[in-house]
């Protein structure tokens, strides 16, 4: 049988001002605040991320979402993952997503994710300094739940598999006792008339969990985070901190080859006790929201890079099922993080052009 896959890109849907950024961050606050700022401050850096075809859209305008969307189906996307936030019944970000669920349009497959952290201005430094604290309990499991089950999983465009509505938990780790808490919500969806709940995570803190030890269905890859390289452009900085000397600005941050994030992901050998979905990333350098030092930095990305890896899980991956073929890439809009396949003032849509030659093999 001929093998099909799906591209799932994930999705931010910050970008609108709302109540809580205007108090945080000042009036008009959103996402491109951030991205205008950047500036190159080392060799092969691409700075700063600005968009070309979309502009600096407003996610609360309906137009923005459908040329999103027909630039997603156009060039090899089955679907987006949104970012779901969720604090003990208080959702951010949400506005966004309210209208597509509301209006039913655009028409797109999409599933969610819940970005499950704790909220804090680490974008300024002050980490400890908690904007939103998340807090775990068995009500809240049930609320939560429920409130997805009678809003969101009943949509005829959300995403499952067999009929098991496909929901993503960001830092399973985080959970005082996440068994319980999945047992939970596979007996209240139940409740709601699904067979079950399709339950994973991504591997961005929790790398090389066993998801079954969580009680998940899978896991899926969350590139660049976790993949373990040497810093190797910024090596000088990273001895010097740890001798105690004061860095420069440019050894404050880690800087990272591409290509070595190309080579080590596309030599990777996939586990065979439990489901690992590939994942993939255009480019990374989240400089903007970490400019007094610590950010990653990955330079000299390019799409040609994107597409020998992108070819090269796609080849290797073999979906367990017919509905378990899912490819998820990170990300379609984090512009803050330089992590976009949205066209860009130097790229263009060449990243989009690269998916497309890819996965139109696999549609």
């Amino acid at each position: 049988m001929e093998k099909k896959l799906r591209a799932i890109a994930i999705y931010l849907p910050q970008f609108h001002p709302f109540k809580e950024n205007n108090e945080w961050w000042g009036n008009g606050f959103t996402e491109w605040t951030n991205v205008v700022k950047g500036k190159k401050i080392v060799k092969g850096q691409y700075q700063p991320h600005l968009p070309s075809d979309l502009g600096f859209y407003d996610l609360r305008l309906e137009e923005v979402r459908e040329a999103q969307v027909e630039l997603a189906k156009t060039n090899g996307i089955s679907g987006f993952c949104y970012y779901h936030y969720w604090f003990n019944g208080k959702r951010m970000l949400q506005k966004p997503i309210d209208e597509v669920l509301r209006l039913k349009k655009p028409d797109f497959p999409f599933c969610f994710c819940w970005a499950n952290e704790s909220w804090s201005r680490n974008w300024d430094g002050r980490n400890k300094d908690i904007l939103l604290h998340q807090n775990y309990n068995d009500d809240d499991d049930r609320e939560h739940i429920k409130f997805l089950c009678e809003n969101v999983f009943n949509d005829e465009r959300y995403i499952k598999v067999d009929g098991k509505p496909l929901f993503i938990i960001y830092r399973p780790s985080l959970f005082p006792d996440i068994k319980r808490t999945v047992h939970i919500w596979r007996e209240e969806a139940k409740k709601y008339g699904f067979e079950n709940l399709y339950l994973g995570s991504f591997w961005s803190f929790d790398a090389g969990v066993n998801p079954s030890s969580y009680g998940l269905d899978f896991a899926a890859m969350f590139p660049p985070n976790e993949i373990p390289l040497r810093r190797e452009d910024n090596y000088i900085g990273y001895v010097l901190k740890k001798l105690g000397i004061k860095l420069t600005v440019k050894q404050k941050y880690n800087v990272y080859k591409y290509k070595k994030l190309v080579d080590y992901c596309c030599n990777m050998i996939f586990p065979t006790s439990y489901l690992l979905y590939p994942g993939i990333t255009p480019m990374w350098d989240n400089y903007v929201r970490r400019r007094n030092g610590g950010g990653r930095i990955f330079i000299n990305s390019t799409p040609t890079l994107y597409k020998k890896w992108l070819e090269n899980i796609s080849n290797k991956f073999n979906p367990p099922s017919a509905e378990e073929n899912f490819i998820f890439i990170n990300a379609w809009n984090e512009w803050a993080e330089g992590n976009h396949l949205e066209p860009c003032e130097k790229w263009g849509h060449q990243y989009l052009e690269a998916t497309k030659a890819v996965m139109k093999k696999y549609m």
